[in-house]
């Protein structure tokens, strides 16, 4: 398969803030992290039925896991993501893909030229989460498919406990700013889908569960999320490890494994 990019003005979007901010603890998110999102991987791949020959694009693909796995499968894989530090992992892990540096809301390909977007855990860091699944939209082909994936509802994910304990130690958020749960309530990912000219077709909410084999681990990979970056160039290192530290207190075994029972959703739409 031959993308060629798009000759196209880029507007500044999400990756000035979000490059910096998932960049900084690039290895601890592919080492200690990533892994934890691969039962959501999987099920994508598998209710899409990606296979030989599917030209598929992966937005927000952070250090490649999920391109690793399509490609696993004989799909034709292009990557795209902010952050130059993940993309050097993700070219490692999924040597055969074309992954480059882009913003969400400014995609650098000719339209119609993807069977399937995915988004997962991405669109709702976009500046402009509309106009960013609107250009997924634009560069997938008619009949294809776009998918839109983020966390589940909050009660059902019991990493709120750590997102909670951070809140306090984040910078003031900016009107309009996304955040882990920002497409989580009733409806929103639907809503989404349609002002972006998607039209929805699935709803699917899969278990996840981050499992880790002792607290600094868990640490070290909760720790290196975009939104954890922000509250410890708040706040300090210190103080954002001590509150994330108190929060996993309840969910650490006798024997020191830290387990967090997590929802995912995702929603499947026709461009």
């Amino acid at each position: 398969m031959s993308v060629e990019p798009n000759v196209r003005v880029h507007s500044p979007g999400s990756r000035p803030l979000q490059s910096g901010l998932w960049g900084e603890r690039a290895t601890d998110w592919a080492e200690a992290q990533e892994a934890c999102h691969e039962t959501l991987y999987r099920d994508v791949l598998e209710r899409l039925a990606i296979r030989g020959g599917t030209r598929l694009l992966d937005v927000g693909c952070g250090s490649g896991m999920f391109c690793s796995l399509a490609l696993e499968r004989g799909a034709e894989v292009r990557g795209l993501d902010a952050t130059e530090p993940l993309l050097a992992i993700a070219r490692t892990r999924a040597a055969r893909a074309d992954l480059r540096v882009g913003d969400l809301e400014t995609l650098p390909y000719e339209a119609k030229s993807f069977d399937v977007v995915t988004g997962l855990n991405s669109f709702q860091y976009a500046a402009d989460p509309v106009k960013a699944l609107a250009e997924a939209r634009r560069v997938t082909r008619s009949g294809g498919q776009v998918v839109v994936a983020t966390w589940g509802r909050p009660e059902r994910c019991e990493a709120g406990a750590y997102f909670a304990a951070m809140k306090p130690l984040m910078p003031p958020p900016k009107p309009g700013a996304g955040g882990p749960f920002a497409l989580s309530d009733a409806g929103a990912l639907e809503a989404l889908a349609k002002g972006a000219g998607l039209t929805p077709m699935e709803i699917r909410d899969v278990p996840c569960v981050f499992t880790y084999p002792d607290l600094d681990t868990a640490l070290r990979g909760l720790l290196s999320s975009g939104p954890a970056v922000a509250a410890i160039r708040t706040s300090g290192e210190a103080a954002v490890r001590q509150a994330v530290a108190g929060a996993l207190e309840a969910f650490t075994s006798r024997t020191g494994t830290v387990r967090l029972e997590n929802e995912f959703r995702y929603l499947v739409g026709a461009a």
